[in-house]
């Protein structure tokens, strides 16, 4: 970080947003616009203010502070978690959390925060719902066999549990139609490039493209992996501690869970991915294995084509390589 940088660190929360900078000054500000205001009176152009990507609560200040030109950078919570955790620190408070921040900033290397556009911020919150009515689904359907094991199940309880499940359904198919009409007003060819790979079904392609805001957000495969919560994490210590590896699950679980289920498919009708899964499997490694390698193939060469613009040829396997 540039020396001539003043630091601000910003814990938010829902109604408030503590400041500590730099020069170790600690403020308390409203979480709207007569707190921004506020705040802005204590920034220059040296100010670059660091937060955490808390759900929504940060967006509208960050979108102030970029439009008053500001320098933003929103960071990922784990990465500053870890950072904290290295520190040992022992305190949590809304001030201290915002002196970590503040420390994480003075010493790391920041990204500037772009704001999403309004067609990729209406995407975001159809897929978040998306993702609410996912596990709500799965909620009621596994009520709905509670009910039915019971042998003579409450027909009145059964009922009202299959109207729900049907409305459910059906917003879901509206909410899904509307993020479609978004992505195809902007990436349509990327879309159907994205559904031409051997495996990978419409809602997959679909969550990719707006996850990754048109695979802009990475600049490599590997980046993507990680997002997506798909890298191993191995657990080894000395001769004795040799724990079974597995993968770190820290990403988006819905597209986790939708290439899982591509996986299946991938493995017979995409040759590289079928190729990768008989190969681990002849090795002795268990089949969820070998799955979770063909959902790291199918990452990759969903980045490959998206970031090339060529459609799948299985005669390259995996398509073109891009910064792989």
């Amino acid at each position: 970080m540039a020396r001539n940088k003043k630091i601000f660190g910003i814990d938010i929360s829902k109604d408030t947003f503590d400041v500590v900078d730099s020069m170790g000054n600690y403020n308390l500000f409203s979480n709207n616009m007569i707190g921004f205001l506020k705040f802005f009176e204590l920034l220059d152009s040296r100010s670059h203010c660091v937060m955490e990507a808390t759900g929504y609560y940060h967006y509208p200040l960050a979108c102030f502070l970029t439009e008053k030109h500001i320098a933003v950078s929103v960071e990922n919570p784990l990465s500053v978690k870890r950072y904290v955790q290295m520190k040992l620190s022992r305190i949590k408070t809304d001030k201290s959390d915002a002196k970590m921040i503040c420390l994480y900033g003075q010493e790391r290397e920041l990204s500037l925060w772009k704001r999403y556009s309004k067609n990729q911020l209406q995407c975001l919150q159809l897929i978040s719902l998306l993702e609410t009515y996912a596990k709500q689904s799965t909620s009621l359907k596994n009520k709905l066999e509670d009910q039915l094991t019971l042998g003579s199940p409450s027909q009145s309880a059964v009922k009202s549990l299959k109207r729900s499940l049907m409305n459910l359904q059906q917003e879901t198919a509206i909410i899904e139609a509307e993020a479609l009409a978004l992505v195809e007003s902007e990436h349509r060819q990327m879309l159907t490039k994205l559904e031409s790979i051997p495996g990978v079904g419409r809602k997959t392609a679909l969550t990719l493209i707006v996850l990754t805001n048109g695979f802009k957000r990475f600049k490599s495969s590997s980046q993507l992996c990680s997002f997506t919560g798909l890298t191993p994490v191995i657990r080894q210590s000395g001769s004795s501690i040799k724990g079974k590896n597995r993968i770190s699950k820290i990403g988006n679980g819905r597209l986790r869970n939708l290439l899982f289920m591509c996986s299946f498919s991938a493995c017979k009708s995409n040759r590289a991915c079928r190729e990768l899964y008989e190969r681990i499997v002849n090795k002795g490694k268990s089949k969820k294995l070998a799955l979770i390698a063909v959902c790291n193939k199918l990452l990759k060469q969903a980045f490959a084509i998206a970031k090339s613009g060529v459609a799948y040829n299985e005669n390259y396997g995996s398509t073109v390589t891009v910064n792989q």
